[in-house]
């Protein structure tokens, strides 16, 4: 190999290192400069939450009661939240039904509700919602309008729908249901909105009902605040049971 021909070999073994090395530090650079861009992204993305905002109609929930709690137990970040857990806090709450939590910026929280909307009372303490669910809020005065069901937890739905289905049958004759309540055996008790106690039992409930509805027409509807139950588990008739001081005897 002539000497021009190792120069040249020499030369091009240079070039390439050096363009390594300028091409190296080029990356280091911009490493350096992408790392630094992110940890101030980040620093900003993940600063402390300044707001929480509460969307949805509620009646019964306080919402800026329910923010300034959830603000109160917030101990990291934005980006370092647990969303599930604020969920699952907010659902907590007897009156949430449902409740959604999204990260915006500037840095807060956007809580979505859906309140529960109760339709009737669950026995003496609690309060079902239009699917049947129960849920156990501090009771106030204001519930005493709603229709009292009781029964079995696993049947609600059920007891719903019957309460819906006699309401109808009974609204024909001017009366309302109350209440009613299904026993563990299966047997029916309804209350009316003039203050009589129905045992029906649980064989032949609608033409049970039918039949006393035509003998409460004919024979009890003007003494029916003189009325404190009516047993309808008979075959022809009824067993009626006089209110203190009524002074009547008990009718078959």
């Amino acid at each position: 190999m002539s000497r021009s021909s190792v120069e040249q070999h020499t030369q091009q073994g240079l070039d390439r290192y050096w363009r390594s090395v300028v091409l190296l530090t080029l990356l280091v650079v911009f490493v350096g400069i992408g790392s630094s861009a992110l940890r101030e992204l980040w620093g900003w993305l993940n600063q402390p939450v300044a707001e929480i905002r509460m969307a949805g109609a509620t009646r019964h929930l306080d919402k800026t009661a329910l923010a300034q709690t959830l603000a109160g137990g917030l101990t990291s970040p934005l980006l370092q939240l647990d969303l599930k857990q604020i969920q699952e806090q907010l659902v907590g709450d007897p009156w949430v039904h449902s409740a959604s939590v999204r990260r915006q910026w500037p840095p807060s929280l956007e809580v979505q509700l859906e309140e529960e909307v109760p339709v009737a009372r669950w026995g003496d303490k609690g309060l079902l919602n239009h699917q049947g669910d129960i849920f156990w809020p501090e009771l106030k005065p204001e519930y005493r309008a709603l229709p009292r069901l009781s029964g079995p937890a696993h049947e609600t739905v059920r007891i719903m729908q019957q309460f819906h289905d006699l309401n109808r049958m009974f609204s024909s004759e001017g009366l309302r249901l109350t209440g009613l309540t299904l026993e563990t055996r299966g047997a029916w008790t309804l209350e009316l909105d003039n203050g009589i106690r129905v045992i029906a039992g649980r064989e032949q409930l609608v033409p049970r009902l039918k039949r006393f509805l035509s003998i409460y027409r004919q024979n009890l509807a003007e003494k029916a605040g003189q009325i404190e139950q009516i047993d309808i588990r008979y075959t022809n008739g009824v067993a009626v049971s006089w209110r203190a001081g009524a002074g009547q005897d008990n009718a078959g």
